[in-house]
């Protein structure tokens, strides 16, 4: 009788032994867990300097903004290729902003640009070049883009507006000054460049 209460405390004793170990390991790996998820939710904040004050601002996962930051940057492209004014310092200003953001699909667009007198007409003629975006289709999957937009050339005689469609690839690249974005267009090629409407002006 004594040998059994002995046997029933040993086991209870081993019982308990256990139990206390193995809820020793969940509430060590669940406090790991807890850790890790509150480092990793720190690293996500970031604090910002503005006159000398600490502005607490949230990081966010890249992928969630790409498809913005890839629209503001062909925006931005398109914006400084086709928006000039008649000034050849600014032309050569915002052509060479832009063949940062652009692979040799868009050189050899500004090469046949330069072979045809297209700038050189902006600067004859004092032409106003300025570019409107109408929408930006994209394909993520793809990571395929087509832009469409309207460019009106106000010139001295007539103001003449234009339908412009062009499409292109995304590649994402390491961030620069040159390109915030990360982003390089590439096999870029404008499929409509037609009139819409050409208003003549009265030059007298």
């Amino acid at each position: 009788m004594i040998i059994k209460n002995i046997e029933a405390k040993i086991r209870l004793a081993t019982g308990v032994a256990f139990g206390s170990f193995i809820t020793a390991i969940i509430i060590a790996v669940a406090a790991l867990w807890l850790a890790n998820s509150q480092v990793a939710a720190a690293r996500k904040s970031i604090y910002i300097l503005a006159n000398n004050i600490p502005i607490m601002a949230s990081q966010t996962d890249m992928q969630m903004n790409r498809p913005a930051e890839y629209r503001a940057d062909v925006e931005l492209f398109h914006s400084l290729f086709f928006s000039l004014t008649p000034d050849d310092k600014f032309i050569e200003y915002q052509l060479k902003k832009a063949m940062y953001l652009v692979d040799e699909s868009g050189v050899q667009q500004y090469d046949n640009l330069k072979e045809n007198g297209f700038f050189n007409s902006i600067l004859s003629s004092s032409s106003v070049l300025t570019l409107t975006t109408d929408s930006i289709a994209l394909d993520m999957t793809r990571h395929y883009f087509r832009y469409y937009g309207k460019l009106k050339i106000d010139r001295r005689s007539s103001t003449v507006v234009r339908s412009l469609i062009t499409e292109g690839y995304l590649k994402d690249i390491p961030r620069s000054d040159n390109n915030p974005h990360g982003v390089l267009i590439t096999n870029w090629k404008t499929l409509e460049n037609k009139d819409l409407e050409n208003v003549q002006k009265n030059t007298f």
